[in-house]
């Protein structure tokens, strides 16, 4: 369903309301101000979650049981410094942590100037830096599969012939086997399609 409005979204409203109490002083707050400092911006549920956009996604914020979260789309470039912790290790999603009271948030004064450099930033155009995903480790052939693909001249040729990532997904096939009757079967199974110059999840490719 499409907002009535372009700037404020009926559905940000019910997402407000059915919203904790003590989020729906918190989540207003934040709606409000970003308003105030873009006037032009419009509202969205992207994620199941409030967003703001203005020439693309700025900021965004959600509400869950015992906290809030808000955050910008192009954090480090808004913000200016980056974030400390992977995702997985913030105090909760967005770059502000758990927020559990007004309080918890930068001034107001800084707030605004972040949503305004958002705004400028996207008027520019200017992209969301892309993370490099860290390097994988170099790959290890297991001995016993070393040792069974010296016996298969086959599978051997086929094997080399493979990209990495495809070597790598019979290597990690191997080393997940629980047991070591299941790492026997799965062994005799590799060779087999290996040999017939099939990935491991040829199955699934199409032809």
């Amino acid at each position: 369903m499409k907002p009535i409005s372009p700037a404020r979204d009926p559905r940000i409203d019910a997402y407000i309301a059915r919203s904790a109490d003590f989020a729906r002083p918190i989540l207003t707050y934040l709606r409000e101000l970003v308003h105030e400092a873009c006037p032009a911006i419009e509202e969205n549920l992207k994620w199941r979650m409030p967003s703001f956009e203005y020439k693309g996604l700025i900021c965004g914020m959600a509400a869950f049981k015992q906290h809030c979260s808000f955050g910008f789309w192009k954090h480090d470039l808004v913000v200016g410094t980056p974030v400390p912790k992977p995702q997985s290790e913030r105090r909760g999603m967005g770059e502000f942590g758990k927020i559990t009271r007004i309080e918890d948030l930068p001034s107001r004064t800084k707030l605004i100037a972040y949503v305004k450099k958002a705004a400028k930033l996207n008027d520019a155009g200017v992209k969301t830096p892309k993370t490099k995903s860290p390097p994988k480790a170099p790959l290890s052939i297991p001995e016993d599969f070393a040792t069974a693909l010296r016996r298969n001249k086959a599978a051997a040729t086929h094997f080399r012939a493979f990209s990495p990532s495809k070597q790598r997904e019979y290597i990690e096939w191997l080393n997940e086997a629980k047991t070591e009757a299941t790492r026997e079967r799965r062994l005799a199974t590799a060779l087999e399609w290996i040999a017939e110059g099939k990935s491991r999840n040829w199955k699934y490719e199409r032809c």
